[in-house]
């Protein structure tokens, strides 16, 4: 599924695209956030695919299956700001 996820500088500020498209993994949630369903964005979005949205899941559950609060202590970064840098594409 990682193959289905791109992410390049330079597109979309940096953000996971979906197959080097400049349709975003957050675009996809929030459209089905807001109650669109798949064939809808299929019909509106023609250049998606069916397995894009599994790529979109996949990434997302891995992105805050990670994401845990922690007590800033002494000057450590908490988890949750290492794992924004991490989603914007740099390392900490």
């Amino acid at each position: 599924m990682d193959e289905r996820i791109t992410i390049e500088p330079g597109k979309r500020s940096g953000q996971p695209c979906i197959r080097g498209l400049r349709t975003t993994v957050w675009d996809v949630l929030g459209w089905l956030a807001a109650g669109v369903d798949e064939e809808t964005i299929l019909a509106d979005y023609p250049e998606l695919e069916r397995a894009d949205f599994r790529a979109v899941f996949d990434y997302a559950s891995r992105r805050t299956a990670c994401f845990r609060i922690k007590s800033v202590d002494d000057g450590e970064q908490s988890s949750a700001s290492i794992h924004q840098a991490t989603l914007r594409g740099r390392a900490l």
